[in-house]
Formats: structure tokens, sequence, C-alpha cells
């Protein structure tokens, strides 16, 4: 359906684009990131990350202050509250994913069990994420794969009793839920929590730009507010099996050197494990913020 729609809408496009599954994402090709980021350019550039929801540059060089620059163009950077990440002092935007040590080595710890599951970046924030724009520096021979979700799709395939149960509702996203769930050897500080209270957010929101329907959940979703703790936590697990079905999924096997951005809006995404014993992975995030979901 994501597909037809785009072919429907005559695009004028100085570059190609290249899809990656029937459903979201797509490969820009005939343009330097340099020339995507020029004013005039980065509207057209921000039409094909509106239509399919991801877009990714190939064997980019990307270092940490030109990624900051990119991910301003499409808004203001989040500054993480997990400030163990910053590993760049000059570069606060920037969230190190990394299994390696200061020698370059495997610790055989993975660095956010968290990013295992399906979430949405920032959805435990007021202003919930807008984009998210990933670097890939080192990647591991076997796994470490992203995968990606389509909540257009998913919301318009939900039975239609489902819609209504969840019509109006609005799920508790916290990332101390979270993050205690998944990754509760390296908790929150105090600090840290108090930063980030838990915030409600519509289950079904409608995307600002596109005015389409996306079902907003993911791993964050703590409880339902208004409904007993178990039954909300059922209704939760149940939504996030549902909104994931294999065929819209779309899995990026990374390679080094691949600049990808989508949209925190209308998709979950999750890592797939690796050999974090023996081999490295080192990824550099940005997200940026976008605006209370409604």
């Amino acid at each position: 359906m994501a597909q037809a729609q785009r072919k429907q809408q005559a695009r004028d496009w100085p570059f190609e684009v290249k899809p990656l599954h029937p459903v979201l994402g797509c490969e820009i090709t005939g343009i330097t990131l340099a020339q995507a980021v020029e004013p005039t350019m980065f509207g057209k550039v921000y039409e094909a990350f509106l239509d399919y929801e991801l877009i990714l540059f190939r064997d980019v060089d990307l270092p940490p202050a030109t990624q900051v620059a990119f991910a301003r163009r499409f808004g203001e950077i989040q500054i993480h509250v997990m400030n163990q990440y910053q590993k760049y002092p000059e570069f606060p935007e920037i969230y190190m994913l990394t299994n390696a040590d200061k020698d370059g080595k495997p610790t055989g710890k993975h660095p956010d069990k968290g990013t295992l599951h399906w979430h949405t970046d920032g959805s435990w924030r007021e202003r919930t994420g807008q984009a998210t724009m990933m670097y890939s520096e080192i990647v591991p021979p076997a796994g470490g794969e992203t995968e990606f979700a389509d909540m257009y799709s998913a919301y318009d395939n939900l039975p239609a009793e489902m819609k209504k149960r969840i019509e109006g509702k609005r799920a508790i996203h916290n990332l101390d839920f979270s993050r205690t769930r998944r990754h509760g050897e390296d908790p929150m500080t105090a600090e840290q929590k108090a930063k980030v209270p838990p915030i409600a957010h519509p289950i079904v929101r409608t995307h600002p730009e596109t005015g389409r329907k996306a079902v907003f959940l993911g791993d964050h979703a703590q409880e339902i507010e208004g409904m007993d703790y178990d039954e909300g936590r059922a209704l939760i697990e149940e939504l996030n099996v549902l909104i994931t079905p294999q065929d819209q999924v779309y899995t990026h096997v990374w390679s080094p050197r691949e600049c990808m951005v989508w949209d925190n809006r209308c998709t979950l995404h999750r890592a797939t494990g690796f050999d974090e014993a023996n081999h490295v992975r080192v990824m550099r995030r940005c997200t940026i913020n976008g605006d209370r979901p409604y």
C-alpha cells in the first residue's frame, strides 16, 4: 500500500531512489551527503524521508562534526539523558553504541540490550523523537542488523475490534522501566530518572506532516492510562506482536560507512544480537527531537 501511494505521487527528485523493501525504506544515490544538506536539495531529500520513512546513503565519510551538522538539518538534536554513552565531549549530541574497549578489542558486553527489543527512540520524552540518524563505523561479520517495522500499515491492518479497543487510549512511556527490564545491571541514576519522568502518549498518533495514522508503542510503553496494570501490560504485549509481522519488517544488514535516517513517528526498530565476545560493533547515533504526539 505504501509503495502504491508513492507511485501516484510523481516526485521531481534530482537523485535516484531504490526501494529497500516493499513497505518502507529507500537508498538514495546520485548525490553526495554534502549535496544532500544544501538547502535546496535538502527539501527533496526530506520528501524522500517522509515518503519512504527511512533513507540510506552508502559508502560515505561521516566524521562526528559532519554527522551533527547533517542531523541539525532535520531539527534540534536530543542530548540523551544516559550521558555514559557520550564519548565525544565536544559532541554530546552523539550517542555511541559500542562494545569496543579503549584498545578497540571486544568487551564481551552488549552496550544497550534495550535496543534488541522493538521501540521508537525518545518515546519516553514529552517531545518524542522525530528522526534518528545512525552511522556504521565497524560492523560484525554476522548479526548486529537493524530491523524496521512500518507503523502506518500496522495501524491499517489492525482488526476493527482492536482499533476500537485502543481508540483514545494513552500508554505511559518510561525509560527507567525499559532500562531496568532489559539492562538492569547498569540502571539509571536517580538524577537521570528525575530528568525523564514517565509520560503518557496516544497509542494511535497522527503523523504531523503526512496526516496518516500510526501505532505509537514499543518497549518503552509500561502501562495504559486508566487501565488495571496487568490488563494494560497484556494489551501492550499483544499489540507489540500484532504490529511487527515479519512481512512488514525490513532487516538492514549493515556495511561500514553507511548513514541511515529513519522516522520515529511511523516506525519501530530493533537491533539483532551478535557475538559481542569476539566481534566489535561501533555505531554513532543522533536523535532529532520532534513534537508531542497527538
